[in-house]
């Protein structure tokens, strides 16, 4: 009698010990962080072009570029649906923003643009041209669109070859956080494209203009 009574205790208290683990595994799931995705704003199919590059044979020196002191970290900073920001702590840059951008930007004027970088020819002296930017705006809209905001200004060994441009970027980001980052790379991919064509026709003597890159594709 003994022996059944231990054995219906414990089929009486069974389910409450499978319900009691069920909530701790529960809960242990909760307490898991969510893996870090990490991006990064390097074009990625800039190698694969077959265009001939607009600022062939221009030497170029890239100042540091200046962005956001909020948004220059390696966390997102993303503006939400009504109007709030948040710090994404799983969505993160491979480096911090400025470098991130330098970095691509950078790439992009060398491959694609075919700038050749500054610090590897010494001896180029007064036929450097110097490329400063100034992005005021970076900002992130998950579902939305990337859009940066700057200026840049450009200048050769001729002072009457500075030219300083204001610019727009807008670049449509439906769907995931890769999604967004795709759209900021097209956006600076696009950055690029259009100092490139500034350098040309700096390097071919005429007027400098600046391009309209205001428009959302």
């Amino acid at each position: 009698m003994g022996h059944r009574l231990h054995c219906l205790r414990r089929r009486v208290r069974s389910p409450w010990r499978v319900a009691i683990g069920s909530v701790a595994l529960a809960l242990a799931a909760c307490s898991t962080p969510a893996p870090t995705r990490f991006h990064s704003l390097m074009p990625i199919e800039i190698a694969a072009r077959s265009a001939t590059p607009a600022a062939s044979g221009v030497v170029v020196r890239v100042e540091p570029i200046r962005v956001p002191a909020q948004v220059d970290q390696p966390q997102w900073l993303v503006q939400l649906g009504d109007d709030s920001m948040a710090v994404l702590e799983q969505e993160r840059w491979a480096s911090p923003l400025r470098d991130e951008f330098y970095q691509a930007l950078l790439e992009e004027l060398i491959v694609g643009q075919g700038v050749i970088d500054a610090r590897t020819q010494p001896g180029a002296g007064a036929a450097t041209w110097r490329v400063a930017i100034d992005v005021r705006r970076f900002d992130s809209l998950p579902g939305r669109e990337a859009r940066i905001q700057g200026s840049w200004t450009i200048a050769g060994a001729d002072p009457r070859s500075a030219s300083r441009c204001e610019w727009l970027i807008r670049e449509p980001a439906p769907g995931s956080f890769p999604g967004l980052a795709a759209a900021h790379r097209r956006a600076v991919v696009r950055l690029g494209e259009a100092i490139g064509a500034a350098l040309a026709r700096g390097r071919r003597g005429e007027a400098a203009s600046c391009p309209a890159l205001d428009d959302k594709r």
